[in-house]
């Protein structure tokens, strides 16, 4: 899998979203917010070229590796049968960067940004358009719930996303929900977030043991 005609808009934006940052850095201290604590305060701060260029080109540097991952993995004939969905989870996960990356250039710029209302209801929204495409991915060996017992048969994996994509869709909604009690929206994203990864691959197993196990 190469990129094609459809990799090129999104690394349009990534590249716009790159020239934005650039023509903001005379107008920016030499030090601006680059990280904030559960209760939405800056905590640590980066030189500005630091965060002007490592966003967008981490972004780019993920979405790159997404493309040519599919040409490494042992099952990469299975991409096919899930390349739409495997496209949109590209320029998903792009498009939340360039989010991320918006919204700290807004701090920079000296804008009153709050991430408990702005990032935590962005990374619910995230979780739950992944519990959406969860159940579409075939299996693979780089994206999913990857477990010893998934990787192992078709029908622990389909069963197995079916169920986490129902997990994560609601991990995404109780997150969203918990942004709107800022002294605890965190604490309820993690929570919500790790128990249905936690869920997901326990309910691999015993999916695994319904479907008999090792034949």
């Amino acid at each position: 899998m190469m990129l094609n005609k459809k990799d090129i808009l999104p690394i349009i934006i990534i590249l716009i979203a790159l020239v934005v940052g650039i023509q903001l850095y005379p107008s920016l201290p030499d030090k601006v917010p680059s990280h904030w604590n559960s209760q939405g305060e800056v905590d640590a701060q980066s030189s500005k070229g630091f965060v002007i260029f490592f966003m967008p080109f981490l972004a780019l540097a993920i979405y790159l590796l997404m493309t040519f991952i599919p040409r490494i993995d042992p099952l990469r004939k299975n991409y096919e049968k899930f390349a739409k969905v495997y496209f949109l989870f590209k320029v998903l996960l792009s498009l939340f960067f360039v989010a991320l990356y918006l919204f700290m250039l807004a701090a920079a710029s000296g804008f009153e940004m709050n991430i408990t209302y702005f990032m935590l209801p962005a990374f619910s929204i995230l979780f739950i358009l992944i519990g959406i495409m969860l159940p579409k991915l075939k299996r693979n060996w780089f994206i999913g719930i990857r477990t010893p017992w998934t990787i192992h048969s078709d029908e622990v994996w389909s069963d197995t996303h079916k169920f986490s994509g129902r997990a994560f869709i609601t991990a995404g909604i109780v997150s969203f929900l918990g942004a709107f009690l800022p002294s605890f929206a965190f604490v309820i994203f993690l929570t919500a977030v790790l128990t249905a990864a936690a869920i997901s691959v326990v309910y691999s197993y015993f999916s695994f043991k319904k479907q008999g196990g090792f034949k």
